[in-house]
């Protein structure tokens, strides 16, 4: 049981984070400010690096990374392209970005709380993610 629960944990970290740059990837083309198109950029790359992390510790520990399942992320596009296409404004994609990395702090943070026994490296990741999201969603606010 506490194997389930930490694949599950690993797992469920690892889509967060995955869905996150997924996000960025959706809404880069969109962006026409510069310094909100480099913090994106800065994003992106945190997130690549945190998810080598979160990837080499499931190798090692036989768990399977499951990809975004292609119906969210036709949702995840679609919902973005319908949004940026009404208000491409800086303040409205920061104001997006910013509702996304809250869903991911609520979720790592509920995560964080219902399992208090995780493994050590499990929690490490976990809470490395909560941190990057927690920095993101501050630095985006200067972009409303």
């Amino acid at each position: 049981m506490h194997k389930n629960i930490n694949e599950r944990a690993i797992t469920d970290v690892y889509k967060n984070a995955h869905i996150a740059l997924q996000s960025i990837s959706d809404i880069m083309p969109e962006t026409v400010d510069e310094g909100l198109k480099q913090e994106l950029r800065n994003e992106y790359d945190g997130y690549e690096k945190l998810i080598g992390e979160i990837s080499s510790y499931m190798a090692e520990n036989h768990i399977e990374r499951k990809d975004i399942n292609p119906m969210k992320k036709a949702m995840l596009w679609s919902s973005i392209k319908m949004k940026t296409l009404m208000n491409d404004s800086r303040n409205q994609i920061a104001e997006m970005m910013i509702k996304g990395t809250v869903m991911g702090i609520n979720e790592l943070t509920a995560m964080k709380n219902e399992h208090e026994n995780l493994d050590p490296a499990v929690l490490d990741l976990l809470t490395k993610l909560l941190q990057l999201e927690e920095n993101y969603e501050k630095r985006l606010r200067k972009f409303l």
